[in-house]
């Protein structure tokens, strides 16, 4: 599954780059400052999800149809366990983003931080490997699966396991293009990767191979990824390669690594847990239901995450420059779009959910308002919790997030046990939503104190857009019941149509004068720098 990842800076011209800088890439883009390439990076994801997006859409019927419900409720949590596994592999190459991003200096430093990242990888192998055999052996318990698929669901797990340790090494050419804020060099290739890894996809289904077919796929789609990527980051960064690094330099860069690897962790028992939990105390089908009846929200918050993710080499190479006055005007104009992003999504998923899934996959596969009022408030307390925590990373204070989520996954998981119990899939969400409460409240003081800003952390502004949003949100829930499209272009037209009505009004009450000047500044930048320009010849 995949894991499961905008750096908008103010309007006015960046400082110009040192000119040692350039001299670590070969391709013209580096005479960009940070900040107009993290730009580049969001229309780079834009295209990247839409793609995904769109696969996603034609693959996830297939496979509910040819699986079933149930062992696609399977697969879903498999997907789970996946990223708990990736979590235990030390995330190697997530510290090494960080860290390239950090310097954006130094070819022989950047070789010695990429040879760092290949030693904590074989460091944190034999415990990744560990976890994979136990997590597979017992797979089949921990998805609800019955008897006569044992064999079936502990190959698929084996092999799906054993292909995310290999991807966890093949993604280091990956993070060194994140770093170098170049992501939007691999705007086509991962448009094409998507569309390659629906096809296999379908493919194994297709073929009748079930389960481990699709695990298989996925691993197939990972080694070729991993070769792409490493053909780019030959190409555009000059000083790609490994060096040996110091005991020094690996003792530092697995120290941040173990820090990424716990709160990933952490994070996964906070957002992932709850299919294992309805898993193991429900059914698989059920799991199902509230899979597909989230999906809407999830692909929501997976574009605002990996946005946000894009532009972080843009804000950590200001903090590492001691920029703090830039680096929190990037932060709060961040937030603005977040919760502008945020209310225009949900609103449009309150709205016409039910009618997206009746068209899918069908009706019987919604779980009612209730549940989707709570998906959507989960989507949204989402994707500000993975603002904040993009922020605390780049400033390399991972540690405190870290700390500050171990009382919310206990408190989260506890509750959502309880109310499972209690009320089944309401009381999931619920249970997840209050758990989290913790993360909400400390993130915004945690990231506020990263970019250095002197203003009041907990701002009366920020009660006015809570009130615009509950109040469109009601009014999305009174249209749900009124709209009943019966074509896919009646329900575009209509989600079209919604979208752009709730994020004028929301843009227009919800923000003050100077978020909203923001806004349209951060937009017309992007639209200008779609593509890099040729520098000017040196004088």
């Amino acid at each position: 599954m995949p894991r499961p990842a905008v750096a908008i800076a103010p309007a006015q011209p960046p400082a110009p780059a040192p000119p040692h800088r350039r001299s670590s890439i070969t391709a013209p883009a580096p005479a960009l400052p940070l900040t107009r390439r993290a730009s580049l990076n969001v229309v780079a994801f834009a295209l990247d999800f839409g793609v995904k997006t769109a696969v996603g859409l034609v693959v996830t019927p297939l496979l509910v149809e040819r699986l079933g419900a149930a062992l696609f409720g399977v697969w879903e949590i498999l997907g789970r366990l996946a990223g708990y596994v990736a979590a235990l592999g030390g995330r190697p190459a997530d510290a090494l983003r960080l860290v390239v991003a950090n310097r954006q200096a130094g070819d022989s430093s950047q070789r010695r931080a990429t040879g760092s990242a290949l030693v904590v990888w074989l460091l944190f192998l034999p415990l990744a490997t560990a976890a994979s055999a136990a997590f597979a052996w017992y797979a089949p318990t921990l998805t609800g699966a019955p008897d006569e698929w044992r064999t079936a669901v502990r190959v698929s797990a084996g092999v799906l396991f054993a292909g995310g340790l290999v991807g966890a090494l093949l993604s280091v050419p990956e993070s060194v293009l994140y770093g170098m804020n170049l992501g939007y060099k691999r705007m086509e290739l991962q448009a094409g990767l998507n569309l390659a890894g629906g096809l296999l996809t379908a493919g194994a289904v297709y073929a009748g191979l079930g389960l481990m077919g699709v695990s298989g796929a996925q691993v197939i789609l990972a080694a070729l990824s991993g070769l792409c990527f490493w053909i780019l980051a030959k190409r555009y960064v000059g000083w790609f390669g490994a060096a040996r690094p110091s005991r020094a330099e690996v003792k530092t860069q697995l120290g941040l690594s173990a820090w990424l690897a716990g709160g990933d962790l952490i994070a996964k028992l906070l957002l992932a847990s709850d299919v294992l939990i309805l898993g193991i105390l429900v059914s698989p089908t059920i799991v199902t239901t509230y899979v597909l009846t989230g999906y809407a929200g999830r692909a929501a918050a997976a574009i605002h995450t990996s946005a946000v993710g894009a532009a972080m080499p843009g804000l950590g190479g200001l903090i590492g420059d001691r920029q703090y006055e830039r680096a929190t005007l990037v932060r709060r104009e961040l937030l603005a779009l977040t919760w502008l992003f945020t209310t225009a999504v949900g609103v449009t998923i309150l709205a016409w959910n039910r009618s997206f899934l009746t068209l899918w996959v069908g009706a019987d596969k919604y779980a009612g308002t209730v549940v989707n009022l709570l998906l959507v408030i989960m989507a949204m307390q989402t994707a500000f919790i993975r603002a904040d925590s993009y922020i605390i990373d780049a400033a390399l204070q991972s540690w405190l997030r870290v700390v500050i989520s171990v009382a919310a996954v206990v408190v989260t998981v506890a509750l959502a046990i309880v109310f499972t119990r209690a009320w089944g899939l309401p009381g999931l969400c619920f249970g997840v939503i209050v758990g989290r409460l913790t993360q909400t409240v400390a993130y915004p003081l945690l990231a506020h104190r990263s970019v250095g800003d002197r203003g009041a952390p907990v701002a009366p502004r920020v009660v006015r857009p809570l009130l615009v949003s509950g109040v469109l949100f009601a009014l999305a829930l009174r249209l749900a019941d009124r709209v009943a499209p019966l074509t896919w272009l009646g329900w575009a037209a209509g989600v079209a149509a919604t979208v752009a009505v709730v994020a004028g009004v929301a843009f227009a009450t919800g923000l003050s004068t100077a978020s909203r000047r923001a806004v349209v500044r951060r937009i017309v930048e992007i639209a200008r720098k779609r593509a890099p320009k040729q520098p000017p010849p040196s004088p």
